[in-house]
């Protein structure tokens, strides 16, 4: 293991739950029936418990896509060619992809980070940290090397090392990688020991027929990794993919600097159960930010026990789902900040 993990790993702590009691003294005290504001309560004492501050706040925003193709998608998997993964940086980089309106609708920032292109893609505005040409084929052998996987997590630590440097308060994660819910469906599989059939899904809209495929490639590399669910980097390194252990990284990395990470749908779940298995304590300061349409989806916030936010039928990725999701966090401060006590509003406090 790396000095940069092993010590990422060593700062990730319980939540401090002398500022959650605080924050929620003040939240029972606000001018609104008891816990009546349900789930943005739940998130207030929640980021009080990861910043240490009763009084949370949210200043600046960013979206982390973390960007890698799949050498699986040699096996068609997915009804995108894959030279769709540049292009469609290079389009969220200009401003014309979902999660570029979607940041800007909520004041945030969009930062790309090429960690596994499988071109030397040199444009403005995205960052290098490319680990290898992408993944090799799973369903032939392992997608990457052990180092490569912990390359991959480094990359995401360092990232959101340095958003946080600039004053980032609060991430959310994203992706670009034509194929990679096959990657994450079966990293889903291994942990969760549920038949492939129950949690794979049609992806960017796959028919029946390529559904059956899929399913059956996700089963074949499976079968040829035999991936170690002790050692969840075995895992990722077997039958994952750089941009989601570039997710995972990122998410230990706000664990370790006590900052709130919001995940947003099915690929960026898969890194927060690398994450979890890693780190068991890092789940603590993550966000779900919706319940995507992908039928593993739900199956796997079960397994981090969270509860997802939004219900929007959405399946688009990105980080999409991340970003709307910000404007809910920064509802929750707004919430214990500006709303009036009893005592300061002079209104009758409710008999308990």
């Amino acid at each position: 293991m790396s000095s940069l993990l092993e010590k990422t790993l060593a700062n990730i702590g319980p939540l401090d739950q002398t500022a959650i009691k605080q924050a929620k003294e003040r939240l029972d005290n606000l001018t609104k029936p008891l816990e009546s504001l349900g789930v943005l309560e739940d998130l207030a004492m929640q980021l009080a418990g990861i910043t240490g501050n009763p009084m949370p706040q949210v200043g600046d925003k960013v979206v982390l896509v973390m960007a890698g193709d799949h050498g699986v998608a040699a096996e068609k998997v997915t009804c995108f060619p894959q030279e769709v993964t540049q292009q469609q940086i290079t389009n969220f980089i200009r401003g014309g992809g979902g999660i570029s309106v979607m940041t800007r609708h909520v004041g945030a920032r969009v930062e790309c980070v090429d960690v596994g292109i499988a071109a030397h893609l040199d444009y403005p505005g995205l960052i290098q940290k490319k680990v290898a040409l992408g993944t090799k084929n799973m369903a032939k052998g392992p997608a990457m090397t052990r180092e490569e996987a912990i390359r991959s997590l480094e990359v995401g630590i360092e990232v959101a090392e340095d958003q946080i440097r600039r004053g980032a308060t609060l991430i959310g994660t994203g992706e670009m990688g034509i194929a990679n819910t096959t990657p994450s469906s079966a990293i889903l599989a291994a942990f969760s020991g549920l038949p492939v059939r129950c949690i794979v899904g049609r992806g960017a809209g796959i028919n029946d027929t390529m559904l059956r495929h899929k399913t059956a490639i996700i089963e074949q590399s499976l079968a040829v990794n035999q991936p170690d669910t002790r050692d969840p980097i075995d895992v990722l390194s077997k039958i994952g993919g750089l941009e989601i252990g570039a997710i995972a990284g990122v998410m230990l990395a706000a664990a370790a600097h006590r900052i709130p990470v919001i995940i947003d749908g099915f690929i960026s779940g898969a890194g927060a159960l690398i994450a979890s298995r890693i780190e068991p304590q890092s789940r603590n300061y993550m966000i779900a930010s919706h319940n995507s349409v992908e039928p593993g989806h739900n199956i796997l916030l079960k397994l981090l026990d969270l509860e997802p936010m939004l219900q929007m039928k959405m399946r688009l990725g990105e980080g999409t789902g991340a970003a709307l999701a910000m404007n809910l966090v920064e509802a929750s401060c707004k919430m214990i900040h500006e709303m009036a006590t009893f005592a300061e509003a002079g209104v009758t406090k409710q008999e308990i």
